[in-house]
């Protein structure tokens, strides 16, 4: 069964976006599936490194965002949480403006574990940067 998120679902992951890292990057919800995570974040100032170009860390908070995201949509939010436990990034060419997509899609969706591949490209389907991140699952205390 895949779950699609609505138009008005995407833009309540917005909104809860407010006031944190992903709002600050301007990082957004395009398309959430049970199987697949699409989010886009500019390429400008605030994600530049001194160089003028992407910033590699930008791009694994990207990555990372998308990921967990993923894993929360997957498991019971009334009785368990998620978070990050391992993030690895191959920055593979450089980006000074514009948009990058991110496009999260599951290895691996255990009960206590979820790893998924995220894949950063940018307007010409060209790769940015591939990402791996796994996500620890852990039941609410």
């Amino acid at each position: 069964m895949t779950h699609t998120f609505t138009e008005e679902q995407l833009e309540e992951l917005n909104q809860h976006a407010q006031n944190t890292l992903i709002e600050h990057l301007g990082i957004k919800y395009k398309e959430v599936t049970l199987d697949k995570v699409v989010m886009t974040m500019p390429v400008g100032p605030k994600t530049h490194q001194p160089y003028g170009v992407l910033h590699g860390g930008a791009s694994v908070v990207l990555a990372e965002t998308a990921a967990s995201i993923a894993t929360a949509i997957n498991i019971n939010p009334e009785t368990h949480v998620c978070f990050g436990m391992e993030i690895n990034a191959n920055h593979i060419r450089s980006k000074k403006e514009g948009i990058v997509t991110a496009t999260a899609t599951p290895f691996h969706k255990g009960r206590t574990t979820m790893v998924w591949h995220i894949e950063l490209t940018d307007e010409a389907e060209k790769t940015i940067c591939i990402s791996r991140c796994t996500v620890a699952v852990m039941e609410k205390y």
